[in-house]
């Protein structure tokens, strides 16, 4: 059973959603979980991270680790709704480069074809 919650809309991207803090206590389960979706055939995957309060470099270690798994497989990884604590992080990091960020999980894959 996931401690994430998930859904998969109707285009089939399945969204999985990590709720309080992303540190080193919960990013290891998030890896897990976005290795054994894509493993399991899932290659397009949103990170929706509305109620994600906080993340540290753990969290976006997993993140990182989700997005490359999902690219080797021919998907993609992407994030949607960021609160303004993961948004710094992102831009202090440069890491908003890669992962770029989506208003909503519904949004994250408008140019999927």
């Amino acid at each position: 059973m996931s401690q994430f919650e998930r859904n998969t809309l109707d285009s089939g991207v399945v969204v999985i959603k990590p709720t309080g803090k992303l540190n080193m206590v919960a990013a290891p389960a998030l890896r897990k979980e976005l290795h054994a979706l894509v493993d399991g055939g899932q290659k397009h995957v949103v990170v929706d991270l509305s109620t994600t309060e906080l993340i540290d470099s753990s969290g976006l270690g997993a993140l990182i680790s989700g997005l490359k798994v999902a690219r080797q497989a021919g998907g993609d990884l992407r994030i949607a709704a960021p609160s303004r604590q993961v948004t710094t992080v992102l831009e202090l990091t440069n890491l908003n480069r890669v992962l770029r960020t989506h208003p909503s999980p519904e949004s994250a894959f408008d140019d999927k074809s």
